[in-house]
């Protein structure tokens, strides 16, 4: 038995109780190829995230989500039509040894070949965002990840965001930012030239990644984040219990959050950004 911090407690991680590698990744394609397998290859599909000649590298924070991302990618190279390349890349912000140790445990089990590098990342934003760190450690993560990317020749970079990811997304910046933006599929980088952000898990529900990964028996990384653990309290959090209260008398409330970003009517909306301009309804009120 060893213990492993995670949010802000230790917790005691079994040892042993892994299922075997061909038994995990048979499950991808078979116990699990409604709701994880047919919609990874659906948004693959929908929103073109991978194409002929790709180099890929895939994210691994060495939580639930990043490390079914690398098994579908693994499989799709084995089983898909398209030719690409992948490159695994965990960052370790400052995670404490048996943390780092457990993921290097649990990809050595899923055949996983991470590049490991140090950022020092936690160091960073204890001293810079004291009060609210989430938001700089996300962008520091994913600038230091899109950095390492192009040094390994990429033109993508994958991350686990989930179905969940995307709802939650949309209901924080609509109740706590004022405004209606979303988490979309794929955006080319801002600083980092001929590099794209991809999302290919933006379907899947959460709830069953959580299935896959307790049944493949693999005791996944949490945050490790001390500096938030401690400190303040996660709005995400806030808004998943929010969901969960409105799926109590509407159970389709997130099918109709995710469908919102899709059917904007720019009819009926007060105001709206392209760029750098922004726009007000009463622009064009008087066209015909």
């Amino acid at each position: 038995m060893s213990t492993i911090a995670g949010e802000g407690c230790p917790r005691i991680i079994p040892e042993g109780e892994k299922k075997p590698l061909k038994d995990i990744e048979r499950s991808i394609l078979k116990t699990y190829r409604k709701h994880i397998w047919a919609k990874f290859i659906r948004a693959v599909k929908d929103y073109k995230l991978i194409e002929e000649g790709d180099k890929i590298a895939i994210g691994i924070s060495g939580g639930k989500d990043s490390m079914l991302m690398a098994k579908l990618f693994q499989e799709l190279q084995r089983h898909g039509q398209v030719n690409f390349e992948i490159v695994f890349l965990a960052m370790d912000p400052g995670y404490h040894p048996d943390i780092k140790k457990l993921l290097i445990e649990n990809c050595e089990h899923l055949n996983i070949p991470i590049h490991i590098y140090e950022s020092g990342i936690f160091d960073v934003v204890d001293k810079m965002a004291k009060d609210y760190p989430c938001y700089l450690c996300a962008r520091m993560r994913r600038g230091s990840l899109y950095a390492k990317a192009q040094e390994f020749g990429c033109n993508k970079l994958a991350l686990g965001h989930h179905y969940n990811d995307v709802i939650e997304t949309t209901m924080l910046n609509i109740l706590y930012s004022g405004n209606f933006k979303t988490m979309l599929p794929k955006l080319k980088a801002k600083n980092f030239e001929n590099l794209e952000l991809i999302r290919p898990m933006y379907y899947i529900e959460e709830d069953y990644i959580k299935k896959f990964i307790n049944n493949s028996g693999i005791w996944p990384l949490n945050c490790a984040c001390m500096v938030a653990a401690e400190r303040i309290g996660n709005k995400r959090y806030e808004i998943k219990d929010l969901i969960k209260e409105l799926k109590k008398n509407f159970d389709g409330v997130e099918k109709s959050i995710f469908r919102a970003a899709e059917n904007v009517s720019m009819d009926s909306i007060l105001g709206w950004q392209k760029g750098e301009n922004k726009y007000s309804y009463l622009d064009f009120y008087d066209e015909e």
